[in-house]
């Protein structure tokens, strides 16, 4: 569940560059998205727990869900999608990966959890494997890459905090009712920014962009979060994160094939050192 979770995650980078040959912008790309999304967010809890008692959360722990679902996957999903029209898909899945890594700084910044010898190993792997990719001097001269690779790593951070906050909460209201909260909060905030901000009919699109944005939810969005919710569940966290590392991978070979991307020796070597680095941060000894 979690290696197809990867996969179906890896894809909608290549499905959002695609949709972005139609010319629609981030926000009415992600609007679309978390519009097809919210239904299922909706209905599958209710389905879950059709036979069960409702956890009934107190009022401050709906706020932090609140708070993790606008900043979690709002402002997350927000800054990929912007950050997609300047980087490629792969070189977004590589810095997105970082995740992990950015876990351990959070942590001990905030809880002052020591870092260990074989976790600043990891951080040093995974930033040098960042490095080694813009080292490329091709990249370098694509217009804004810079720019994007910053969004795509305020992507991560953001993702970062939400996954702090979520191993907080979780035990409090269950993983498939926590996502499904964090999920519509993250939706009704999308559509709440598109609603006061955007200038356009979101009914003038080609059509292959609702069908571009319908996979994206589906298959992207809906699917592989109650998979790793689920494969969490069965096998940990610590080999679910070690077989999660297809993702950057998966991305790659998508990206060659259906974007054609290209594939240099930098991004290959940079995506060995980074998924050293995240493997080593997240397994066990």
């Amino acid at each position: 569940m979690i290696f197809f979770a990867a996969v179906c995650f890896s894809a909608k980078a290549i499905m959002i560059k695609l949709a972005f040959r139609y010319q629609i912008d981030p926000l009415s790309l992600l609007f679309l998205r978390m519009v097809f999304s919210l239904p299922f967010f909706i209905v599958i809890p209710l389905l879950l727990n059709r036979n069960k008692a409702m956890v009934k959360p107190g009022r401050k722990d709906l706020l932090w869900v609140v708070l993790l679902g606008v900043l979690g996957y709002y402002t997350s999903s927000l800054l990929d999608f912007k950050g997609l029209q300047y980087v490629t898909a792969g070189l977004e899945r590589l810095i997105l990966f970082v995740y992990p890594t950015l876990v351990v700084l959070l942590s001990y910044l905030f809880f002052r959890k020591p870092i260990s010898k074989r976790e600043i190993a990891a951080l040093a792997l995974t930033y040098l494997g960042i490095l080694v990719v813009f080292l490329n001097d091709d990249l370098l001269e694509q217009q804004n890459i810079l720019w994007g690779a910053l969004l795509i790593f305020g992507s991560a951070f953001t993702y970062a905090i939400y996954l702090i906050g979520s191993g907080y909460l979780i035990p409090r209201f269950g993983s498939v009712n926590f996502t499904a909260f964090a999920m519509i909060t993250s939706c009704l905030s999308v559509v709440l920014h598109y609603l006061l901000s955007s200038t356009t009919s979101i009914l003038q699109h080609p059509l292959p962009v609702y069908g571009l944005a319908l996979s994206i939810a589906v298959f992207s969005t809906v699917i592989p979060t109650f998979m790793v919710s689920r494969g969490i569940q069965m096998i940990g966290a610590s080999q679910a994160s070690i077989i999660a590392s297809i993702g950057p991978v998966s991305t790659i070979i998508l990206g060659y094939f259906i974007l054609d991307e290209a594939v240099t020796a930098y991004e290959i070597g940079g995506t060995l050192l980074v998924l050293s680095g995240v493997l080593l941060v997240s397994s066990k000894k």
